[in-house]
């Protein structure tokens, strides 16, 4: 007996990042990330909750892939846009940022707002100082 022998595909083909729909889909992401700017900007207009605004901004982002599509478009930047992708997917600068979210969170608690400015402030610039670091060393 014979066996039917199965077609075989080039992985990159039948990947779902890269169907023929996928590709032509920017349109709709800009427009998207133009209505979630818009939507942004019209809650802070009228003072809507912000916990609840950032929430739905991020769900909105996360279900539609706008967010991996954004990282796509800086990737796409010669020279400087792989770069900023690498950076932004460091673990150690996620793990870094959400530290200084619990800390600050049980800081604020305690009545340490203003030494919590300057903690941030601080952790902004050590991560800043990260950032360009790791630049001026790709291009060297």
């Amino acid at each position: 007996m014979l066996k039917k022998l199965r077609v075989r595909r080039h992985p990159a083909t039948s990947a779902p990042g890269f169907t023929a729909t996928n590709v032509q889909a920017w349109p709709f992401m800009v427009l998207l990330a133009i209505v979630l700017v818009a939507l942004v900007a019209v809650g802070i207009y009228l003072d809507w909750d912000t916990r609840v605004l950032a929430g739905v901004a991020v769900l909105i982002g996360l279900v539609s892939g706008l967010f991996v599509w954004l990282v796509g478009v800086i990737g796409l930047v010669p020279l400087i846009g792989p770069i900023i992708v690498k950076v932004l997917s460091f673990s150690f600068i996620w793990l870094l940022n959400a530290m200084g979210y619990l800390v600050s969170y049980v800081a604020i608690r305690r009545g340490y707002s203003r030494d919590v400015l300057t903690y941030r402030g601080l952790t902004m610039a050590l991560l800043v100082g990260i950032v360009i670091g790791y630049i001026v060393a790709q291009f060297i």
